[in-house]
């Protein structure tokens, strides 16, 4: 159940235009909406001055660009390293989903040119709804969820499935990539015979599909055939305790799937988080 989501605001507007396309959703529109906008900290005091009134002015926009209940939305203008303010805030609001935006800036790119999406993608442990830069946001008309037997693929289907049900005219494409048997119809794949039936007993409009190559390619390639609207991507965190407040090594390298996607893919991605042992 989502009950309280982030929206970490820059400016162009496409955080607001996804959460505004994810308002058919009944639990979407009970949720309390944080709206964040970070200025970066400044060298002098005019500079200062200056940049927080162009933050305010951001978030004002932002605010009245959503077509949310003005009493569910707090807005906050905070001043610091983005990358920490939005991780502690989404704390702070104990947000269920956090929606930002990204460059999809790959492998060590994103460490070096100090990419905030990146820094929230390693140490979140909430589910993250990313929207790229050079992506339309457009109306969820074809949602997609990549299968294989992990929990957090089943985690992903189950987000996948409650946010199907509500939206109308939606098509869910169940996607295995690199199943045990590729000589035999998708229908009876086990994974995706047990989700396409939770899918129809839900009335959602599904079919499934199968591929076979490097997993991260073949979900990108398929996002782009099949003209998805949100690609929706298991990510466990596979880091023990001990590191939680520490990046995957991974992740930060390029190797993990979810970061392949998360660059690579023509769409918003939503990344539903597990914790790993």
């Amino acid at each position: 159940m989502i009950e309280n989501i982030l929206v970490a605001v820059a400016g162009r507007g496409l955080c607001e235009e996804m959460l505004n396309q994810l308002m058919e959703i009944p639990e979407i529109q009970r949720a309390s909406i944080t709206v964040l906008h970070v200025v970066p900290p400044q060298i002098t005091a005019d500079a200062v001055s200056e940049k927080l009134e162009e933050g305010g002015k951001i978030l004002a926009e932002a605010v009245k660009s959503l077509k949310v209940d003005p009493s569910k939305v707090t807005p906050l203008l905070k001043q610091g390293d983005p990358k920490t303010i939005v991780c502690d805030t989404a704390k702070e609001a104990n947000a269920d989903l956090i929606i930002m935006g990204s460059r999809g800036l790959g492998r060590l790119v994103s460490i070096l040119e100090n990419s905030v999406s990146q820094y929230v993608f390693q140490l979140a442990d909430r589910p993250m709804l990313l929207v790229k830069d050079d992506v339309y946001v457009k109306r969820l008309k074809r949602m997609m969820v990549a299968l294989d037997p992990s929990d957090a693929s089943k985690q992903s289907l189950e987000l996948a499935l409650s946010w199907a049900k509500d939206l109308k005219d939606v098509q869910l494409v169940l996607a295995h990539v690199n199943p045990p048997d590729t000589s035999i119809p998708p229908e009876q794949d086990a994974i995706l015979a047990e989700a396409i039936q939770k899918a129809r007993n839900l009335g959602i409009n599904a079919r499934c599909l199968t591929a076979a190559g490097k997993a991260g390619a073949e979900i990108c390639r398929l996002v782009e055939d099949e003209n998805v609207d949100l690609l929706v991507l298991g990510s466990p965190d596979r880091r023990p305790t001990i590191a939680k407040g520490l990046p995957d090594l991974d992740r930060l390298l390029g190797q993990s799937l979810s970061d392949y996607v998360r660059v690579y893919a023509n769409c918003p991605v939503l990344l539903a988080r597990t914790i790993g042992e």
